[in-house]
């Protein structure tokens, strides 16, 4: 362990893993802070805690079961004419998963008279916490084949889950607060989770669409977004 404090290049791939899981973690920390909303201000913030915490033991765990990680990608079957393993799907499952809860959210948002805000019935702790998991499953199975494709010793791919989760722990309120407070980034938040489930499907078919691309139209959206509401403000509208 003290070889490894004082090797630099442990430093390295430490902060490089890092800040992967970190960027990789947005589309989970969105989606359940879209989902905690329907939860009294209280709840909220004891099911995103929980949340990432169970994401965090999660990714742990899958990284204790190395041997087991790496025999998801061996084929199944044939679908389509594509080997379907494991890893697959979980992807494809967790994918059709997001589709159908991002619509859903989106129903929901756009639903009801014109100008007025449609109603959010209120969702029970237990079954915002059972979703918060299942999708954290599909979230830690792309971060953790991640870390174990780019660094060969456990105790830095723990460290670097360890501490990306805590980061997203102490950000996760903020963003949760402020998707909360613009309606019109929520619905892009719900479009980003689309795609990111479309992503998902796509990948376990085996057409694999890099991330980066999908970031940084997102990225480029919110940019966008920022000025509308920044324009709207000095309307003085909403």
């Amino acid at each position: 362990m003290l070889e490894l404090l004082l090797d630099p290049l442990a430093w390295v791939a430490f902060a490089t893993l890092t800040a992967l899981e970190l960027v990789l973690g947005i589309d989970n920390i969105i989606f359940i802070a879209i989902l905690v909303e329907r939860l009294p201000p209280l709840q909220a913030a004891r099911a995103r805690r929980i949340g990432l915490a169970l994401a965090m033991l999660l990714r742990i765990a899958m990284l204790g079961l190395l041997s087991w990680m790496a025999g998801l990608t061996a084929p199944l079957f044939a679908l389509f004419g594509n080997e379907i393993s494991g890893r697959d799907i979980v992807l494809i499952g967790g994918g059709l998963f997001l589709l159908w809860k991002s619509t859903v959210e989106i129903h929901g948002s756009v639903q009801g008279e014109p100008g007025e805000r449609a109603p959010h019935p209120r969702a029970s702790f237990a079954g915002v916490i059972a979703q918060v998991a299942l999708i954290d499953v599909v979230f830690s199975l792309d971060s953790i084949i991640t870390a174990i494709g780019m660094v060969d010793e456990l105790a830095i791919m723990i460290a670097a889950v360890v501490v990306s989760v805590l980061l997203m722990m102490v950000f996760s309120a903020p963003v949760a607060r402020f998707i909360a407070e613009n309606p019109t980034l929520k619905m892009l938040a719900l479009a980003f989770l689309v795609v990111v489930g479309v992503v998902l499907i796509a990948d376990g078919f085996d057409f694999h669409v890099p991330k980066g691309y999908v970031y940084f139209a997102m990225a480029f959206a919110f940019a966008v977004e920022l000025l509308n509401m920044r324009a709207r403000r000095a309307k003085g509208l909403r």
